[in-house]
């Protein structure tokens, strides 16, 4: 890899996860009215309403537990990856916790809901920036260990 294209993907990389954190903030935003009563959610209150639509088939009494969950795993997950704290684990959550509700919105709502929402490509990217965010941030060390098949070939974003 040249040290061009090393820098481009560094690039590219830091843009998908503060992309992906924003997303997580921006919807903890919405969620308390900090963008707004009359936009997206408005409060918490209507979030669970919407946490309960997404969980149609979990039993009610799970509702406020979840809703709590994904807003604390999304605040704690934004952080970390706008910050690049345990870029590595963040990243992986961050995909899991994408898939959940994707899957969730699939079920709830049908395959058409999370694919037009990019719920999964959203997911995927997530799993991109762990896979690359781990060993050196040298491209020379990049280059030699990606040769050699070494799976610590991975640059940080």
């Amino acid at each position: 890899m040249s040290a061009r294209e090393f820098k481009v993907e560094r690039w590219a990389l830091r843009y998908a996860r503060i992309a992906l954190g924003a997303a997580f903030l921006s919807g903890i935003a919405d969620r308390f009215g900090l963008w707004g009563k009359n936009v997206g959610y408005g409060d918490f209150a209507h979030f669970m309403q919407y946490t309960a639509q997404v969980n149609s088939f979990m039993p009610a009494f799970t509702i406020p537990f979840l809703a709590w969950a994904a807003t604390v795993a999304e605040l704690v997950l934004g952080i970390a990856l706008i910050s690049g704290l345990w870029l590595r684990w963040a990243a992986l959550g961050s995909a899991l916790l994408l898939v959940l509700f994707g899957t969730a919105m699939g079920i709830s709502f049908g395959l058409k809901s999370p694919l037009d929402y990019s719920v999964f490509s959203a997911s995927a990217a997530a799993v991109l920036v762990a896979l690359r965010s781990s060993g050196s941030a040298s491209p020379s060390r990049h280059d030699s260990t990606r040769t050699r098949g070494g799976m610590d070939g991975f640059t940080r974003a």
